[in-house]
């Protein structure tokens, strides 16, 4: 096992109390939640990090669950010292509502029959995925968490939440995604709905006493998802136009091409791990996902307030980053603080679950947050309240400082004295330090963010903040030069 693995998980469950009222105004009762955590949540309860799944995930993100051969579906991520840091966040991940590994969707048993629900489990959409994921949170008591991250329906995920809970998250990262399913995505899962709802075995959705899956149906929708989470280039690199196990063509309608038998171990190995019904419910909750008001996307991301990094794939066809720059231009007009990225790779869609040092950068470099701990001057000079406007000038001279905070015996601040007061002292002709000292002194803690800091400065006009702990004692002083310095 990988020494940067989470190691051996095991899924938990949540049960939700209440009734979740859905958008379309119906309600479902008794909802569990499968989920994963990795790592520890803090004192604060401020490192939490949420993971949103893409169509056919789960909550297994990552580590590995005993005897699988295989770990979670994002390890090349989550993990110790990897970018998704389970020794410095704690990781949340949930199966979605509507799912068949462990979160209330059509497998389940539906109170009011005794039976599985099949299609008298109401319509879905990613805004009730989210609704149950906000409960989930909700249940550990976290207020805001670090970031919510997550790719293609996942990435759907991650922007209802902060167009429907703009407060809950500093940071947003939706990858791969759109902001409204498109004709042609629309067309793709149609395609798809109809191979299951044509075999024979799928019953009317009853098809879980009968002892008969729609395998056939399941398989073929698989295999037609498939194709567009690869690109062209992908598949001439690893098939080309190749044939399976024969020397020439065969001019019969067996498969003669590799690229064939890919698709069909696909659409095979499909149908062991996923429900039809689900994949039903599911691709119609991302068909009915639109974010736009009045067909304006600038409309419908007006109230959100996190700090968004967006990211697209240069060869996915699926989700194409046409979407993500209109994604980008309507945060933008919004005053939106958004960053954009575009991952190089000729995988396609599927290049937000391969790229891992792609993925490393753009996410490690958007979510370090360099704290004020890692700037501040400390053995800094301070002074007494008691002390002369004199003592306050020659002190400021020695130390070639600017900003001297002011304490009390025990080092607590009650204020701070600048160069400008000085200056002011001579001009009212004062001596005495408390006369001209600002006791309304704005100050942080070492723990603070210096993107937090910075607005702070930016908006009082302030050049030093000094650092104090949670007693007030004096730490040390942060300065905008050094901000300036970090960024530049």
């Amino acid at each position: 096992m990988d020494k940067e693995s989470v190691g051996i998980v095991e899924t938990k469950y949540y049960k939700i109390d209440e009734p979740i009222r859905l958008e379309s105004g119906k309600f479902i009762d008794d909802v569990t939640v499968a989920y994963e955590t990795y790592g520890e949540l803090n004192k604060e309860k401020s490192n939490a990090i949420l993971i949103c799944h893409a169509l056919t995930g789960d909550a297994h993100a990552a580590g590995w669950h005993e005897g699988d051969k295989k770990p979670g579906w994002w390890e090349i991520i989550i993990g110790p010292g990897k970018v998704l840091d389970s020794e410095k966040y704690f990781i949340i991940c949930s199966n979605v509502l509507g799912g068949c590994k462990g979160t209330t969707g059509p497998t389940s048993i539906n109170p009011k029959t005794g039976h599985e629900y099949g299609l008298d489990f109401p319509v879905i959409t990613i805004k009730d995925m989210v609704n149950v994921q906000k409960k989930l949170i909700d249940s550990f008591k976290i207020n805001q968490v670090y970031a919510i991250i997550g790719g293609s329906m996942g990435g759907m995920q991650v922007l209802q939440w902060i167009v429907d809970y703009p407060e809950m998250m500093k940071k947003a990262i939706p990858i791969a995604t759109t902001a409204r399913s498109s004709p042609q995505q629309i067309a793709f899962n149609e395609v798809g709905r109809q191979s299951i709802f044509s075999d024979p075995n799928w019953n009317e959705g009853n098809y879980y006493k009968t002892g008969k899956i729609p395998k056939k149906g399941l398989s073929v929708a698989r295999m037609i998802a498939h194709i567009t989470y690869l690109s062209d280039e992908s598949m001439y690199l690893k098939f080309g136009r190749d044939l399976q196990d024969k020397d020439e063509i065969s001019y019969d309608f067996s498969m003669d091409f590799q690229v064939e038998s890919y698709l069909h171990h696909q659409g095979e190995s499909f149908v062991k791990r996923f429900d039809a019904n689900s994949y039903l419910y599911i691709t119609k909750a991302v068909d009915l996902f639109d974010l736009s008001i009045n067909n304006s996307l600038i409309d419908g991301l007006k109230d959100v307030k996190t700090k968004v990094e967006v990211i697209s794939v240069d060869s996915d066809w699926l989700y194409p980053t046409e979407q993500s720059t209109e994604l980008v231009t309507s945060l933008n007009v919004n005053d939106v603080e958004v960053s954009f990225s575009e991952i190089k790779s000729n995988y396609g869609h599927d290049a937000f679950l391969l790229e891992k040092g792609q993925l490393t950068y753009i996410i490690s470099r958007f979510l370090s947050d360099k704290l004020v701990e890692d700037l501040m001057i400390t053995n800094i000079p301070t002074i007494m309240d008691d002390a002369s406007i004199t003592e306050a000038a020659k002190l400021m001279l020695d130390k070639n400082v600017t900003h001297i905070p002011v304490v009390t015996e025990d080092n607590k601040l009650i204020g701070i004295i600048t160069s400008w007061d000085l200056s002011k002292s001579i001009a009212t002709n004062c001596n005495n330090l408390s006369e001209i000292m600002t006791t309304t002194v704005k100050f942080c803690k070492s723990s603070d963010s210096i993107e937090e800091i910075a607005r702070m400065m930016r908006e009082f006009d302030i050049s030093s903040l000094p650092v104090v702990d949670d007693d007030f004692v004096v730490e040390g002083i942060i300065t905008t030069d050094q901000i300036s310095n970090l960024l530049s």
